[in-house]
């Protein structure tokens, strides 16, 4: 292409460049300069006007209880009934005591304290050792003896227990007794360990079975069931399938274990890494029974755990 026409044609695409783009600019009337370009519109702002909340309902003038009982709790034999004050003043407890048929005389709450106005506070109760085993309720009730406003006052509650906490605590002391008459159960402190005891190891717990040398029920350990850091057998549960008559000699039976979890979480959050559940008949009736480890027992298998889970260098071992 000579340079004659490359100069002609870069004219031409300049000319029809310029032509396009007046046509853009240009307002749609003919022969008139171009409008400028409306601004666009201006978007609305939208205000959102909150939605009342309901008034507080006044307060009944009544006192509402409940009964809870946490990990802890368990572990400690004891559960918490809770008092909801829903008055207008603080009232101060002086007493509080809570009444059931199941249980043989009433308990005497400890931790007391004052409790606001529309505030719930917990009081703990020690769990009884002699529970009534041929008795049944519907539900307990707590009487509270307080102070307000310089007055003495009493109230008598029911408790609610959504949970049963108490049907459960009656009935596995009353199992623990059909238990004690053939057999003191209670876990060896000593928890050995495969290989060096480090990381991978299996654990071994003893399951001690003190007999009383007399005839009489007749007890089967079914299984024995683990927890969120320790877990008995293969897969988690132990199939003991032991048949005991108190007149039998006294058994130690090896329970292998290994660690449930190795998060730092489990070790961190159990409350109850030091309990068993065992599945057991007593007489042909069929029950669970805790099992929980002594202090030296507990510190063993919680070592044996952090172990064989790399946590520490083997049992005994400094941090790894």
């Amino acid at each position: 292409m000579s340079r004659a026409t490359r100069v002609l044609t870069a004219a031409l695409l300049a000319a029809a460049l310029a032509a396009l783009t007046a046509s853009c600019n240009d307002g749609g009337d003919p022969g008139t300069p171009s409008a400028a370009p409306a601004p666009s519109p201006t978007r609305s702002l939208y205000t959102l006007t909150p939605i009342p909340l309901p008034p507080e309902p006044p307060p009944s003038g009544k006192l509402i209880a409940d009964i809870e009982q946490s990990s802890r709790d368990g572990a400690a034999n004891r559960f918490q009934v809770w008092i909801d004050n829903d008055t207008d003043s603080t009232i101060s407890p002086t007493k509080v005591t809570y009444e059931d048929a199941r249980f043989r005389t009433p308990l005497s709450g400890t931790r007391l304290r004052d409790i606001p106005s529309q505030a719930r506070r917990g009081f703990q109760f020690t769990e009884p050792d002699d529970p009534a085993c041929d008795r049944t309720a519907e539900g307990g009730t707590v009487t509270v003896e307080y102070t307000v406003n310089g007055e003495h006052r009493s109230a008598t509650v029911p408790v609610e227990d959504e949970a049963e906490v108490v049907q459960r605590i009656a009935s596995s002391t009353c199992l623990e007794l059909g238990i004690e008459k053939v057999a003191h159960l209670s876990w060896a402190d000593e928890v050995t360990a495969s290989g060096d005891g480090g990381k991978g190891s299996v654990g071994t717990m003893t399951l001690v079975i003190d007999t009383t040398g007399e005839p009489g029920p007749t007890l089967v350990i079914d299984s024995i069931a683990g927890n969120p850091v320790l877990s008995p057998g293969e897969r988690g549960v132990f199939d003991a399938n032991l048949t005991i008559r108190g007149d039998q000699p006294t058994q130690r039976v090896p329970v292998p274990v290994k660690p449930s979890r190795c998060d730092a979480h489990a070790f961190g959050e159990s409350g109850s890494f030091a309990a068993f559940a065992l599945n057991v008949h007593v007489d042909g009736q069929p029950g669970q029974f805790v099992l929980r480890l002594g202090p030296a027992g507990a510190a063993n298998a919680i070592a044996y755990a952090k172990a064989a889970c790399g946590f520490l260098t083997s049992i005994g071992g400094g941090e790894g």
